[in-house]
């Protein structure tokens, strides 16, 4: 029985990890297999779709992070596989903790004087107090409560919106398409934690954008393909939305000639927010 490491990102922790911990293991980091028939199990991250039928014996094909979409989006997955995905506590906390460091970057303008410093401007600007916003999370799965609870112990206004109805006792929770409409009229600041389905791929849009206050900021943390592109653009050349900041894109790395570069309404950071140890493995 061997493993072997399907990635984009450098799989040297990992193979590490592994060894450690049972070092009799058979640990091949693809293409580089020596026999693919012995490999069983594959461990994956926006791995290269088709690669896994190389190996006729494959039995359980594991997600480097939380997400499985990566995955079930290959049309060439074997059959009969089991799919799995990482569960770590400290995924919510990272991730609630980059998203609270977004929000109080955008409230105190700190990535606006970014800029200015490079430009060598004095332009003191207005700033928000965390009393002032009401944050809106657009899903409440694991990772959306653990930055409800972070957003909420240091002292915002908190709602939520799934697509299903769910309950929670320190905070309202709309659900469904009929309560979307009154999430987004009441809240400032936007954050994506949804899963990637079809129903929510591109749920980013125009249309979601117009229902949001004027100078309603957005912040991406869940999939690229939530997200219109050019709709966010759109929006942000016309005044409506005051900026945004994401963390995932369509295409991984961000091409370098995309005009997310050059918007400077637009944070980017490089899929960052909440990243799995190969402790875990």
């Amino acid at each position: 029985m061997s493993i072997v490491i399907i990635s984009d990102r450098d799989p040297k922790a990992w193979l590490s990890a592994l060894k450690a911990r049972a070092p009799e293991l058979e640990v091949y980091v693809y293409p580089e297999v020596e026999n693919k028939e012995k490999v069983e199990y594959a461990l994956v991250w926006n791995y290269p779709h088709g690669v896994l039928k190389e190996f006729p014996n494959l039995k359980v094909v594991a997600s480097m992070g939380a997400g499985v979409d990566h995955i079930m989006n290959d049309a060439e997955l074997p059959r009969k596989v089991l799919v799995t995905r990482v569960v770590d506590k400290q995924l919510g906390i990272d991730m609630a903790e980059f998203v609270l460091a977004l929000i109080l970057s955008h409230l105190r303008n700190l990535l606006v004087h970014k800029g200015t410093e490079v430009s060598k401007e004095w332009t003191p600007k207005t700033y928000f107090r965390i009393a002032d916003p009401t944050v809106g999370i657009m899903g409440m799965g694991v990772l959306g409560n653990k930055v409800s609870e972070k957003l909420k112990s240091a002292g915002f206004k908190v709602t939520g919106w799934a697509r299903t109805q769910r309950t929670n006792r320190e905070l309202r929770i709309f659900s469904g398409k009929e309560e979307l409409e009154p999430f987004l009229n009441e809240i400032n600041i936007l954050v994506c934690l949804l899963p990637l389905t079809p129903l929510t791929e591109n749920i980013l849009n125009k249309d979601l954008f117009s229902k949001l206050p004027k100078q309603a900021f957005v912040i991406n943390v869940a999939r690229g393909r939530h997200l219109v592109e050019k709709d966010l653009l759109e929006y942000l050349d016309n005044g409506h939305l005051s900026g945004a900041a994401l963390d995932v894109f369509r295409t991984e790395p961000l091409p370098q000639d995309h005009p997310f570069w050059e918007t400077p309404k637009v944070h980017v950071t490089p899929h960052i927010a909440s990243v799995t140890p190969p402790s875990c493995a």
